[in-house]
């Protein structure tokens, strides 16, 4: 019995030294995201880590406690110390990023961007939808929504995110030249990454412009706090709500019409795509025009980005769906 017990036990350490040994000599990945504890990063992480098991990479994400690019500075900097392989990132301002990104670079560390086209300082930048068909399908559908008539606002992640904010160009051109009878109230509000402030914003906004009909929200908190500004003040079927946002998170509010629909891509997925374009630049292999990438399909780079049109139609159809797949 002693000897059954011994061997148990010795097979036991010689499992934790295969898998901490596993944990030294695979390469590290750190993702830095825009903010943690919301359920788009959360699937996120999902991808990241399910990814990283099955490629063999030590793939880990980091989420600041706020939209603060400081904060995310930060974490960058951490990493440059710690030595991983690849650093990724969905960046909150651009611009801020820069130096810290091109220091990574300096000291050999690869970098691939999320939601921030040609972003400097990264060798990859990836997209599951193209800034213009994004924008375009929201304002058209929002359009649609309100009859080609009245008031409405946009929410961005903040000024500075550079693909929101070209997701609201599009939007806005686009409505701008097909319903002339719309008209934009303000220029653009900063508070989509944030449940309460979108909310509190709205209702500001419903209350100062009594013929508001529409609310477009880029950022995945903002529809769900337009959404609740909206049902607060018992205006479901008036005021239309349209963005994405995560189909668990906003299940409810869409079935009671609160929300009216959006477009999404799948989060979990562009985990898998930091992961396996990482693991890619880990090997020294290419990244070229016609290679297959999971996640991605047949890719035709320009400059350093990677841009593909997948989107998602969030609606009373679909949420159920999307929701069971942890979206």
């Amino acid at each position: 019995m002693r000897k059954l017990i011994i061997a148990a036990l010795a097979a036991s350490l010689s499992l934790a030294g295969a898998v901490a040994a596993f944990a030294q000599d695979a390469p590290k990945v750190g993702i830095v995201v825009k903010i943690g504890g919301i359920p788009w990063f959360n699937a996120m992480e999902a991808g990241i880590k399910e990814q990283g098991q099955k490629l063999g990479v030590d793939a880990f994400m980091i989420g600041p406690t706020s939209a603060d690019p400081a904060l995310q500075v930060r974490a960058i900097e951490d990493l440059i110390a710690q030595g991983v392989k690849v650093i990724g990132v969905v960046p909150n301002d651009a611009k801020v990023l820069e130096p810290v990104l091109t220091k990574a670079q300096a000291a050999g560390i690869k970098v691939i961007t999320h939601e921030s086209p040609s972003q400097k300082g990264a060798d990859w930048n990836f997209e599951l939808a193209s800034s213009t068909g994004f924008g375009e399908a929201h304002g058209k559908l929002l359009a649609e929504k309100m009859g080609g008539k009245g008031e409405y606002a946009v929410f961005v992640g903040s000024l500075t995110v550079p693909l929101h904010n070209a997701w609201a160009d599009a939007a806005i051109a686009y409505i701008k030249a097909n319903y002339p009878d719309m008209k934009l109230v303000g220029d653009r509000y900063g508070v989509a990454e944030d449940v309460d402030k979108s909310r509190s914003t709205a209702l500001d906004l419903i209350a100062a412009h009594p013929d508001l009909k529409g609310f477009l929200a880029f950022g995945s908190q903002g529809p769900i706090g337009a959404g609740r500004a909206v049902e607060e003040r018992r205006k479901t079927g008036k005021i239309f709500v349209l963005g994405p946002f995560s189909p668990g998170q906003g299940q409810k509010l869409i079935k009671s019409d609160a929300i009216s629909g959006g477009f999404m891509w799948n989060p979990k997925q562009a985990g898998e795509v930091f992961v396996t374009l990482a693991d890619r630049l880990i090997k020294g292999e290419s990244i070229k025009e016609g290679d297959d990438i999971p996640g991605l399909g047949v890719i035709k780079p320009a400059g350093n980005d990677i841009i593909v049109d997948q989107l998602l139609p969030i609606n009373k159809d679909t949420v159920d769906d999307l929701a069971a797949m942890g979206l």
